[in-house]
């Protein structure tokens, strides 16, 4: 294998493709990024087998030379350091050149590089995916569904089903869903579907979501996405992002989400944080990230905080609408403070049915969005 490449299209396609290595690989070749050479371009691929992702670099584009390819091939390159050297190398070209055994030459400027490549026969072959049906997202608003629900799945592997995002399409209503049994988030979007599409129980792990995220360009560009039996991908230009799904079955949420409440306050979004970021840092001191709401008689709210080292914060907030009944109530401001910062709505609803039921949160100008929080039985 021979070739000469543009370094910047090689290094940006090496950065996309390494989020799939394995850091800590059971088997070497794992911790590989296999390149394939051709005549019409190279291929990059990493796996670590829960996620693949694969970039393609074209020849030639806009009659613009990017490779020129003297000798096709294929070699398996250490990852960790293939990603470094690339992105330090002086020049603006790179040679790469693969010999017996998998002696890989790699050349820039001044700069001569030996390193020992690896077999590409045992990296892992790509899920096989046959595309009959493709759901087609913005990529800005996938990013946005996956930043508003995604902070809240589990991070505990006792139950691994929760540690992913759920994702329901029904009749053009397509749902996330992430929840680690203290809090929930659920986001909502009406999107374009082949006639008849259905997703259930689809559930792809959050850190999985978050590493597409970084990947999806910004702006209204469309995702392809194509759902198999157990793996999905994801294809965004020249790159495609595979991912396995979890097994087992998402718990059904919606039976914990009240219909009626009792107390209801509307607020200022950027009004609450500021006050709850106050409350946190002496309730972060305590280990307990306890807050406690009051609601006071002159349409405002009591907001506080304390540490039995440090002292205590209290400040009052004004509502821009409060009804219903009178509420105390404490709860975990760092998810209160996680679920506030991602409402896009300059005011929002907190809905409460007592001081022992879940706290609804939602935008006040849109019903895209809801969260929930579980309250804190305190003893004062």
């Amino acid at each position: 294998m021979k070739l000469t490449i543009s370094k910047n299209e090689l290094n940006d396609a090496i950065q996309q493709v390494a989020k799939a290595a394995s850091i800590r690989p059971a088997i070497p070749i794992l911790g590989g990024i296999k390149i394939d050479v051709t005549h019409q371009g190279v291929t990059l691929t990493a796996s670590d087998t829960d996620i693949s992702i694969q970039s393609f670099i074209p020849a030639e584009t806009d009659k613009m030379v990017i490779a020129k390819v003297e000798k096709p091939g294929s070699v398996v390159m250490p990852a960790k350091f293939f990603v470094e050297i690339i992105r330090k190398l002086p020049a603006d070209d790179v040679q790469i050149e693969v010999g017996e055994h998998y002696q890989t030459l790699i050349r820039s400027g001044s700069t001569d590089i030996q390193m020992v490549g690896l077999d590409p026969e045992e990296f892992p072959v790509l899920p096989s995916i046959e595309e009959n049906e493709v759901l087609q997202l913005p990529g800005d608003l996938l990013k946005s569904m996956v930043r508003q629900t995604v902070f809240c799945a589990s991070t505990s592997e006792q139950t691994p089903v929760l540690t992913g995002l759920l994702w329901n399409l029904t009749e053009g209503e397509l749902k996330f869903v992430a929840t680690d049994r203290h809090r929930l988030a659920s986001r909502i979007a009406n999107v374009k579907t082949p006639p008849g599409y259905r997703l259930t129980n689809v559930v792809i792990a959050a850190k999985t979501m978050v590493e597409l995220s970084k990947l999806v360009p910004d702006g209204a560009g469309l995702v392809d996405i194509v759902v198999a039996s157990n793996q999905v991908l994801f294809r965004l230009g020249h790159t495609l992002f595979y991912s396995r799904m979890l097994d087992g079955t998402y718990p059904d949420t919606s039976k914990i989400i009240p219909q009626t409440f009792k107390t209801e306050l509307v607020l200022e979004t950027r009004k609450l944080i500021d006050s709850m970021e106050r409350a946190y840092l002496m309730s972060r001191e305590e280990k307990t990230n306890i807050v406690r709401i009051v609601t006071l008689e002159n349409g405002a709210i009591e907001i506080s905080s304390s540490s039995s080292e440090l002292g205590r914060v209290t400040e009052q907030l004004e509502s821009i609408r409060q009804s219903g009944e009178p509420l105390k109530i404490a709860f975990n401001s760092k998810y209160m403070l996680d679920t506030l910062k991602v409402i896009d709505s300059d005011q929002l609803i907190i809905s409460f049915t007592g001081a022992m039921s879940p706290i609804i949160i939602r935008p006040a100008d849109h019903d895209n969005s809801q969260y929930i929080i579980l309250p804190y039985r305190t003893t004062n």
